[in-house]
């Protein structure tokens, strides 16, 4: 094989299909034999590859495997596994260390390793190296080591694994030089960072900016409806400065791997040298307050109404944590329908992307493809995915009474609309 992909989800899959369309003969490592299964049967199960592209792979020579034997000869191994937080909050590696000792099992001289997970700095030269090094071969002389951080967001018709720039990080110039001529071979422009710490941190980076100002903006949203600001036709006038503004607008909360997550990698990274990242740590807060916040706003509406939050049927659009797609990965919907269940709502959801959902092992209520019929049979509805199914028009004329959380209706005057 020319490549081997450890993880084979929302990173390793995309990375696999363009691969295979680069003319590379890839296989495929995963422990769970449900999706080997199914993409063997041509079954996709992530929202960003079709299972019509998968037949293209399979035509192509995709191997997908649960044998650790596929890494026999492979070129270059992809680690793509998950990288979740452990229950006291620190970065859990128990996938990264377990997919690190099945390479080391098969590394050969000249091997490229690529460390795709996201997790702290000094992971892939702290904790990858010395596991791979078990097979009596050295990073860096007898095979070659990088981290290359994932950039894939789910959904996006424009970036995917092709046209976003590549960030490659080697263990030295050499490591560096064959992971870049390595993604070259698919990925447009690839950028070499000094070394593997500094592509750990552009991660983080990354995705800390984007926590940061997502909790900014949701402060502003608490304080705004008390002022009686319009904070989203607020953002839309900031928006128009041409320099010096990016926007990002309020929500529920935060979803995905990677806003909720992966910022927690580089606090802990920071504790550990005895300091606090306030900034994440506060934004951390802010944004996990976000549901309790969303519930209580939905309790003050009814209210207004003359209705009690307990017995009233309420209608969760949209569960997945981004719009129009079916990834429900850390999405706000469960902890607001949570909050929601305790104080005695009568839940329901749709969702056109979900069939079935349940929250702490509790199913909820399916209200079914009919739109219009679950809007106008609700006490209260609450827009918590901004799907595309979510109109401004079907909203606003079938709602009883609508709590927009993702802006959907905020060009609309209608007095049974409130926004976040």
């Amino acid at each position: 094989m020319d490549l081997v992909v450890i993880g084979l989800g929302y990173v390793g899959l995309p990375l696999v299909r363009e691969a295979c369309r680069a003319g590379l003969q890839v296989g495929g490592l995963d422990r769970d034999a449900r999706v080997v299964a199914g993409l063997k049967a041509g079954l996709s199960h992530i929202d960003d590859v079709s299972s019509a592209e998968v037949e293209q792979m399979l035509d192509a020579g995709f191997a997908p495997s649960l044998d650790e034997d596929v890494l026999d000869g492979a070129r270059t191994v992809v680690i793509c596994v998950p990288t979740p937080l452990s229950p006291e909050g620190g970065p859990d590696l128990a996938a990264v260390r377990g997919a690190s000792e099945t390479v080391a099992r098969h590394l050969e001289p000249g091997m490229l390793v690529v460390l795709e997970s996201t997790t702290y700095p000094g992971t892939t030269e702290e904790v990858v190296r010395p596991i791979l090094e078990t097979s009596g071969l050295v990073a860096g002389e007898e095979f070659h080591l990088a981290f290359s951080p994932e950039r894939i967001d789910p959904g996006n018709p424009v970036y995917g694994v092709r046209n976003t720039p590549k960030i490659v990080g080697g263990l030295g110039p050499a490591c560096a030089s064959a992971a870049a001529a390595f993604y070259g071979k698919f990925v447009d422009r690839v950028v070499q960072a000094k070394g593997t710490r500094e592509a750990e941190m552009a991660k983080l980076l990354e995705n800390t900016y984007r926590h940061v100002n997502i909790a900014l903006v949701n402060e502003m949203a608490v304080f705004c409806n008390e002022l009686g600001i319009d904070l989203w036709d607020a953002i839309d006038c900031a928006a128009t400065k041409p320099f010096g503004f990016q926007a990002f607008r309020p929500g529920p909360g935060v979803g995905g791997h990677c806003i909720p997550i992966d910022p927690n990698y580089l606090s802990y990274k920071v504790r550990s040298l005895g300091y606090p990242f306030r900034f994440v740590e506060l934004a951390q807060e802010i944004n996990d307050r976000m549901p309790r916040y969303v519930a209580e706003r939905a309790q003050q509406l009814l209210n207004r109404e003359g209705r009690a939050l307990k017995g009233a049927k309420v209608l969760l659009l949209g569960v997945t944590y981004k719009a129009d797609i079916a990834d429900q990965r850390e999405s706000p919907a469960r902890p607001v329908a949570r909050r929601l269940a305790r104080l005695g709502a009568d839940l329901a959801f749709h969702d056109p992307f979900v069939t079935s959902w349940e929250v702490d092992g509790e199913p909820v209520r399916n209200a079914g493809d009919d739109l219009a019929a679950a809007l106008e049979a609700s006490d209260l509805a609450i827009v918590l995915a901004g799907h595309a199914a979510y109109d401004a028009a079907t909203l606003t004329a079938h709602a009883r009474l609508l709590f927009d959380t993702r802006g959907r209706t905020r060009n609309t005057a209608a007095e049974t609309v409130e926004l976040l």
